[in-house]
């Protein structure tokens, strides 16, 4: 199977001075939605494109970090980027991170970590013997970033907005409903109590239904006390994720948890996300909502 037209596959080889920002730029890229290898030996290439064809469209934006901690392989990338470039379904981009002498000593200094071409030896040294070694790289690169002044968050900003093609996609709010009785979801940011409202476990018609039944969502949803929750958390919430999407954050998960995870817990969860979908890249999902033997939600 092959892949399709020419620039059908997006293909970014990040790059650059260690310490320059390459661990940020590859978790930007994942947050992206691009299948992402960290430290890509270059004569690996051909064998990792001959992948790529065979998978079909299933990897068609990649980002790969290709630096000096494989100084070893170094000068087969030029012939492997030569070789690349007579491809006709993928055009990649050489993305060179690149920072000044003195902001890459104190980041050495901050972390406490050796440089890879000067293990023994003064950072500084290291610093400048792969600039050197670099340079011709950066030469041949189309876009270059200087990190000397901005901060990850900063950097992780001017990637997503150079290479999304969906700016919305890349802050993703999950609205997740559990049950307690089976333990609080781990992966949670935002955790709200629904316990105390009103719960349709004690009608009997109701108990085997979910909150997804409309009879069970009505109920849920009728009580003073159940506007009330709504109407605050939906007003934290806007003025919360604003703040997170801002920071750089690519998920919130939210939990709604009521006892069982099937009733009360599961109706607010898809209120909450209907809410939001129109305003962000909106998901939902229900961990317990199976768990029905001795369920009280």
């Amino acid at each position: 199977m092959s892949i399709g037209s020419t620039n059908d596959t997006q293909m970014v080889i990040i790059t650059g001075m260690s310490g320059a920002g390459k661990t940020v730029a590859i978790q930007s890229f994942e947050d992206l939605g691009f299948f992402c290898v960290d430290n890509l030996p270059p004569t690996l290439l051909p064998k990792f494109l001959e992948l790529m064809k065979e998978s079909g469209n299933k990897m068609n934006k990649v980002a790969l970090v290709m630096d000096l901690r494989g100084r070893e392989f170094f000068d087969s990338l030029f012939k492997a980027l030569d070789d690349l470039a007579e491809t006709s379904w993928v055009t990649p981009q050489i993305l060179y991170l690149n920072a000044d002498d003195s902001t890459l000593v104190r980041r050495y200094k901050e972390t406490r970590r050796f440089h890879p071409l000067a293990p023994s030896g003064l950072p500084l040294e290291g610093i400048k013997l792969e600039r050197e070694l670099l340079e011709e790289l950066k030469g041949r690169a189309q876009i270059i970033y200087n990190t000397s002044g901005i901060k990850p968050k900063e950097l992780r900003e001017k990637i997503l907005e150079e290479f999304s093609v969906n700016k919305k996609s890349t802050f993703t709010v999950n609205v997740m409903s559990f049950g307690f009785k089976h333990g609080l979801p781990i992966d949670a940011d935002l955790v709200f109590d629904v316990r105390f409202l009103p719960n349709p476990h004690y009608i009997d018609h109701m108990r085997p239904k979910t909150g997804l039944d409309e009879e069970v969502s009505t109920y849920v949803l009728k009580w003073n006390e159940t506007h009330k929750f709504l109407e605050k958390v939906t007003d934290l919430l806007s003025f919360m994720l604003p703040h997170y999407k801002r920071e750089g954050k690519a998920q919130l998960i939210i939990a709604i948890g009521c006892t069982g995870g099937q009733h009360r817990s599961v109706a607010l969860a898809e209120h909450i996300a209907r809410h939001f979908q129109d305003e962000y890249d909106t998901r939902v999902t229900h961990r317990d909502i199976e768990k029905r033997k001795g369920n009280q939600s």
